[in-house]
């Protein structure tokens, strides 16, 4: 919730507790559970009826209806012994969570129910399977993209790839129940009027913006506004230059510990570099980083002198990102994209492919594919090609001259 929710643990309890500040005071809560999935998903529910409690008392007491099903016709009733979305949502969410145990990223998995609970089953949950059609599906997809009607709480339209993943889910439940022989095939899914998807390109710094930042981040850890914040601003300082110079994604280097970076001489070009065993979205990788992140690792670990099993970095503070991005007017880029701190391994893909590294290795260092790269880079490989190889020039033939011409 943008740095606005915390999830925290006491030492002498086995429960998750949560935390905000609204309203010019503090709210905690409980969240009786000892799972940190669990535990988020129910932070993230009782932070928004905070919201909406404070919002209502703003307003004077008006009270928000929740958003109406949109359908062209009534809901039809299900034939005796055929199931409904629901019940097939019931059994897929129980299958899927018992299936990927230990395999997909708790969070991730809770998310499948959050959106049967928030957005399918508000729709389609009383529907029979048999009457989830094409034409549903297509209602479902405007329902969500229309604003609803007055009053209402904060309405945001959902991002494409929002949807998609509502969609993902829903394709998920309805091949349950074709697995169950509840349906005998899926209906057609797809977007009746999507073009090909907008080539976007991610936000990043350019070399002279991100000269900039760290210039900016280096006066602050050199004269921090509170002497209580310098180390704490010297340890942002070694974070942008780390990041820039290894492109680990920000959660990566969350989770990053002292153990799994070595500092060696490259064989290649006898420099001195980081090794970096990387534990991430993917499970663990590899990272080569640029000479640059060596002095800022070795800052960090003379700073805090920790053991081999404490974080690098663990949490960073991002209302110090954010605060610094918006004195130098860098928060959003020319596209209008905001800048987070995923930006700064944005610039370390994009710097490499200025410099003219190959995109396969700077893909396999980033844990990533090609085909990313090039979706989301495309921009920055212009300095890749080669125009001697574009711009060939087929040599035209000489005109043969006729007998009678060279009589004359």
């Amino acid at each position: 919730m943008d740095g606005k929710l915390h999830v925290y643990r006491r030492e002498n309890s086995r429960f998750w507790q949560c935390a905000t500040y609204l309203n010019g005071r503090n709210h905690r809560r409980s969240t009786k559970e000892t799972n940190i999935a669990y535990a988020r998903e129910f932070a993230r529910d009782w932070y928004l009826d905070r919201v909406a409690e404070d919002r209502l008392r703003r307003r004077g007491g008006l009270v928000l209806q929740p958003e109406p099903p949109v359908r062209s016709e009534p809901v039809p009733k299900a034939q005796p012994g055929e199931k409904t979305f629901r019940e097939a949502a019931a059994v897929f969410e129980r299958e899927y969570e018992a299936m990927t145990l230990g395999e997909r990223n708790p969070s991730y998995v809770a998310g499948k129910g959050r959106v049967l609970r928030l957005h399918l089953n508000p729709f389609f949950g009383d529907l029979p399977l048999s009457q989830v059609t094409a034409g549903r599906i297509q209602e479902y997809r405007l329902h969500r993209v229309t604003p609803p009607p007055e009053p209402v709480r904060a309405w945001k339209r959902p991002s494409r790839q929002t949807l998609h993943n509502e969609m993902v889910c829903l394709r998920q439940v309805l091949k349950t129940a074709n697995r169950k022989g509840w349906i005998a095939a899926l209906p057609d899914m797809s977007s009746p009027y999507r073009a090909s998807g907008k080539i976007s390109h991610r936000a990043w710094f350019s070399p002279q913006e991100y000269k900039r930042l760290y210039q900016a981040t280096r006066e602050r850890a050199r004269n921090p506004k509170k002497e209580r914040w310098r180390q704490e601003c010297e340890q942002f300082h070694d974070y942008v230059l780390f990041m820039v110079n290894t492109g680990l994604r920000p959660d990566e280097a969350q989770r990053l510990q002292f153990r799994d970076v070595s500092v060696v001489v490259d064989d290649a070009t006898g420099e001195r570099i980081l090794e970096i065993e990387v534990r991430g979205k993917r499970g663990v990788g590899y990272c080569k980083s640029m000479p640059g992140a060596v002095l800022p690792f070795q800052r960090v670990k003379k700073r805090k002198g920790g053991e081999a099993s404490d974080l690098v970095f663990g949490l960073v503070q991002r209302e110090l990102l954010n605060a610094i991005l918006d004195e130098l007017d860098l928060k959003k880029d020319r596209e209008g994209n905001p800048r987070t701190a995923y930006s700064l391994r944005h610039t370390y893909i994009c710097l490499r492919l200025m410099e003219g590294a190959d995109i396969y290795q700077v893909a396999k260092n980033c844990r990533t594919s090609v085909e990313m790269i090039e979706k989301y880079y495309a921009s920055h490989i212009a300095n890749t090609l080669d125009a001697s190889a574009i711009n060939v020039r087929k040599q035209k033939p000489a005109k043969r001259r006729t007998g009678s011409e060279e009589a004359t």
